[in-house]
């Protein structure tokens, strides 16, 4: 939150369980955190004795009544609380005149701070209005399609096109429920709208603004605002216009995942659950992957990593109810080769009939390190030695062939296949056959390019107490990781290393 610039504010809980010591938690915030905190309010009481709250802002006193504390009345402070309020507020007005001149100069002056004017009643959400910025404070970029994802930055004006992220889904009474943060423009009710990531162009059938788990249905909504429409097809992280740019407000690049899991549930009655499940968090999540292994029959599931992973096990648990066996992750490994390697194979197949006959011949080579095309194919045959109806199947088959290499069964990437000649039969030429002759031409020349096996390496930034950066940095390198840097930030040490996932899997849990 502090590399993007999030103001955050903090909710300390369970004021009446034994034990409860917010200014420990607000140290700790000071300390562990490097947060420059300070309490906005002070509880009257703790532990069982615990009866409500005091607003150093207002100056007041609130009490909570009824089932759920949703009944508060305001009263003045009481004297035996004076001491520890003079106290907290002088420490809140010196944190903040640090970021305030005109504040910092009323307090050197010791001028009485006047309160400011809350509306609401309900003391976490009126500091959400109060204490947190406008949306239109906040700096906003969007990426433009049309122009390499150039940054854009986005005023926040009704005037404006619309822009708005799909940052949440739920599966609600209706359907699937779409909440939308607006960023720029105004959506209104009855409107078209485009997907930019789909293209689909959709419109919006109603427009709610959520309190809770309740509904209130609005025609329009601004820039800044959140509101959720139903009826929309969409995943999370999907961003949506007018149509009259092409916005994102997240990248267009999803990243490959680099581990999987196998998954399964535990009861076979759990099943339809358990595929609602996973595909809910497919749309939620575009870096979610779920497959099936040809293989074992089992379901896998893919993502960023084993925590990104255990969250997903967990929910499936948790709001599905549903008990699932999960196997040991594996890391995602690919395969590519490491020079140019020729080819010409020819399948032939006569034996009554219709025959299978199809030559191809060309070369392999590899894509240049760090390329965003992972395999390329182009044809390059002059001429009609191979009909054209028949290079989109043998540039398939060449696909199918490079999603499992020889040396590990792993996906091969960075590859260039370039055909330069073959050779056809008026009568057994089929678009089958030259598919198979481009998977068996394939396999042929694989060897003769060298193939390595690549892994998963991650860009791992620790921040530790500077005491332990010596301990820190001798894991690293048991993990057979490089460090590539090391920074100091106050007390704290700042390591920079590249280190294999798969070494990290293995002692991950040590």
């Amino acid at each position: 939150m502090r590399r993007y610039e999030v103001p955050r504010l903090a909710f300390i809980n369970k004021l009446d369980r034994m034990g409860a010591d917010p200014w420990k938690v607000l140290n700790q915030a000071r300390s562990k955190l490097r947060h420059h905190s300070a309490a906005v309010q002070v509880p009257i009481g703790l532990e069982e004795n615990f009866q409500g709250l005091i607003d150093l802002v207002q100056l007041k006193a609130y009490y909570f009544h009824g089932s759920s504390g949703e009944k508060v009345v305001a009263e003045e402070i009481p004297a035996d609380m004076d001491v520890i309020v003079a106290e907290k507020r002088r420490e809140l007005i010196e944190m903040v005149s640090e970021v305030d001149d005109k504040l910092a100069e009323a307090f050197l002056n010791d001028d009485p701070i006047s309160s400011v004017d809350l509306e609401g009643v309900q003391p976490l959400l009126d500091g959400v209005l109060s204490y947190l910025p406008c949306p239109i404070e906040v700096s906003n970029y969007a990426l433009d399609q049309t122009k390499n994802e150039e940054k854009v930055m986005l005023p926040g004006t009704p005037d404006g096109p619309l822009v708005a992220l799909a940052f949440k889904l739920e599966e609600g009474r209706f359907g699937q429920l779409t909440y939308l943060r607006v960023y720029e423009g105004v959506i209104r009710k009855g409107d078209f709208i485009v997907n930019i990531n789909t293209g689909k162009k959709i419109k919006v059938p109603r427009l709610v603004r959520m309190h809770s788990d309740e509904m209130e249905d609005i025609q329009e909504a601004h820039a800044g605002q959140i509101v959720a429409v139903f009826g929309v097809d969409c995943a999370s992280g999907d961003t949506f216009t007018n149509g009259s740019v092409k916005y994102t407000m997240t990248s267009m690049s999803v990243p490959e995942p680099v581990m999987s899991l196998a998954v399964q549930p535990v009861s076979k009655d759990s099943g339809g659950q358990f595929s609602k499940a996973l595909n809910r968090f497919q749309r939620e999540d575009p870096t979610f992957r779920v497959g099936l292994d040809a293989e074992s029959g089992q379901t896998i599931i893919s993502g960023m990593g084993e925590l990104h992973l255990d969250i997903y096990v967990e929910r499936i648990r948790r709001e599905y109810k549903v008990d699932a066996i999960v196997g040991k992750p594996r890391v995602n490994f690919r395969e590519t080769i490491t020079q140019h390697a020729e080819f010409d194979y020819l399948h032939k197949k006569q034996s009554g009939g219709q025959g299978q006959y199809g030559r191809v011949c060309g070369y392999v080579e590899p894509l240049p390190p760090g390329s965003p095309i992972k395999f390329e194919f182009e044809n390059m045959i002059v001429g009609q030695a191979v009909p054209s109806n028949f290079i989109p199947a043998i540039e398939k088959g060449f696909k199918e062939a490079a999603n499992s290499g020889s040396l590990i069964g792993h996906p091969v990437e960075n590859i260039r296949i370039v055909l330069t000649d073959g050779a056809s039969h008026a009568v057994d030429s089929s678009e089958l056959a030259f598919k198979l002759a481009a998977i068996y031409a394939f396999r042929q020349c694989y060897s003769a390019a060298r193939p390595v096996i690549l892994e998963p390496i991650m860009l791992v930034e620790l921040k530790v107490p500077t005491e332990f950066q010596g301990t820190v940095a001798g894991d690293i390198n048991k993990r057979k990781g490089v460090i590539v840097g090391n920074d100091q930030d106050g007390d704290d040490s700042i390591i920079t290393a590249n280190v294999s996932e798969t070494c990290f899997l293995l002692k991950g849990s040590a």
